[in-house]
C-alpha cells in the first residue's frame, strides 16, 4: 500500500473527513491506495481478501440528463428496469466516460461514493448491508476505503433501495 497521491484521493478523504466532522460519531475511514489498479469487483476483493460481495460498485447512470450513483454489492448487477420503474422514470441509460468524469471528477472503475465536485443523487444496495466491512473506491483505481453500510449511508446522504432482480 502506498501514502495517497492523487488528487482524487485527496478530495475523497477530505469529504470523509469532513463528513466526520459534522457527526461526532464519524468512523474515521481513510483511504489507501493499492499497489495496482483494481478495475473490477472480483479484482478488488482478490486484492483485498475479502468476499466479492463486501465491494462497493460505484455505477453512474444517467437519468434524463442528470447522474444517478447506484452503490451495489459486487456479488450481483444492477437491475436498471427495477431501478428505473422505482424511480418512476423511463429508463437509466449507462453514463459514457466523458459523462461519468463530467459529474464525479473520477475515471470509471475508481469513482468514489463521495468526493465529487457537486452532489449526485445516491443509491445504495440493501444487499450491502449484508456484510460488517465493505469497501468501496477511492476516486482512482487503485485506491479503496472500509466503511460500514452505516457510515456509507451516512456519509454519503444516499437512499437505501433494492437494486437487483429479486
Amino acid at each position: 500500500m502506498r501514502p495517497m497521491s492523487h488528487p482524487n484521493v485527496t478530495a475523497v478523504q477530505h469529504a470523509l473527513d469532513a463528513a466526520d466532522a459534522r457527526d461526532s460519531a464519524g468512523a474515521g475511514c481513510r483511504v489507501i491506495e493499492l499497489d495496482d489498479g483494481v478495475h473490477t469487483a472480483v479484482a478488488a476483493a482478490q486484492a483485498l481478501g475479502v468476499e466479492v460481495g463486501q465491494i462497493a460498485n460505484s455505477l453512474i447512470f444517467e437519468v434524463d440528463g442528470e447522474p444517478l450513483l447506484v452503490l451495489t454489492s459486487g456479488r450481483h448487477r444492477v437491475d436498471t428496469a427495477k431501478v428505473a420503474a422505482d424511480l418512476g422514470v423511463s429508463k437509466l441509460h449507462r453514463a459514457t466516460p466523458e459523462f461519468v468524469r463530467e459529474h464525479t471528477g473520477q475515471p470509471i472503475g475508481g469513482v468514489a461514493p463521495l468526493g465529487h465536485p457537486k452532489p449526485v443523487r445516491t443509491l445504495i444496495d440493501t444487499a450491502l448491508a449484508d456484510y460488517d466491512q465493505i469497501w468501496a473506491a477511492g476516486g482512482v483505481p487503485r485506491a479503496v476505503f472500509p466503511v460500514t453500510y452505516a457510515e456509507l449511508l451516512r456519509v454519503t446522504s444516499a437512499t437505501p433501495a433494492q437494486v437487483a432482480a429479486a
